[in-house]
């Protein structure tokens, strides 16, 4: 039995290497609202608006004073309407992943691979990026069966952990920006501030898990997580042969 996991980037596409993402940042107030709209900001100037052509687009102000981008040691200013809220984003990630070594479905074992992805943000406030999966449970086979999802409880697990007769499919997430949920005091996770390697472990669900977050901007250097999968079988876990699949989503956004 060949168990196979791709990996898709919020695309229908086998492989999308790169993903750009243009933001605004979150917001905490509005100078204007109705139950239908809200204006972050508002702009005085004597000119401006949006034009275009068949290749390019402009959205320009005039009047406006003390405009720009300007910086100190301790703080960043993007002063100006057109300078608001603009966020550059950045997710690149790597080929689908195919789970080594094969499994026999009587005797059991385990089938490991993994897959990296690097964000690059200049957002003010961070990012996050999250993982779900199309389906439920996420890996199945063309026939119609499937392999139960990891542990999906509150906390994940230091070690992965095969139930008695059965088979599970999980993941855990390692870097220098994984969510606190899959870090860990050494024993425990969803405490401390360690990231044991090999430790952690959750199940892909079609609800979104955060995996990794930031609150500050790291561009140009950008912040890598790599993201283990594995699959257990226990001795008589039941499971048929042939060709498994699960297909996740990882979103990345601008906080």
């Amino acid at each position: 039995m060949r168990l196979l996991h791709d990996i898709f980037y919020s695309s229908a596409a086998a492989v999308v290497l790169m993903t750009l993402l243009f933001s605004t940042a979150q917001v905490t107030a509005q100078v204007r609202s109705s139950s239908n709209y809200q204006l972050e900001s508002d702009s005085l100037n004597v000119g401006g608006g949006l034009s275009g052509s068949a290749s390019y687009s402009l959205e320009s102000t005039a009047g406006e004073v003390a405009t720009g981008r300007s910086s100190s040691t301790n703080f960043s200013l993007q002063a100006g309407y057109q300078q608001l809220g603009e966020v550059f984003m950045s997710l690149a990630g790597s080929a689908n992943v195919v789970m080594s070594p094969e499994i026999a479905g009587l005797t059991g074992g385990t089938s490991n691979g993994s897959t990296t992805f690097t964000v690059i943000t200049d957002s003010p406030t961070g990012y996050e990026v999250t993982i779900q999966s199309s389906a439920a449970p996420a890996m199945q086979s063309v026939g119609g069966a499937s392999i139960a999802n990891y542990n999906l409880g509150d906390t994940s697990d230091f070690a992965f952990t095969i139930p008695s007769a059965s088979a599970v499919f999980g993941f855990s997430p390692e870097g220098v920006d994984v969510a606190d949920a899959f870090l860990d005091d050494t024993s425990t996770c969803g405490v401390g501030t360690s990231e044991t390697a090999g430790a952690c472990w959750a199940g892909v669900s079609t609800t979104p898990v955060t995996i990794a977050e930031s609150t500050s901007p790291n561009q140009p250097v950008g912040a890598t997580t790599t993201i283990q999968f594995q699959v257990g079988i226990a001795s008589g876990g039941g499971v048929e042969s042939g060709v498994y699949t699960a297909t996740t989503t990882i979103t990345a956004l601008p906080l």
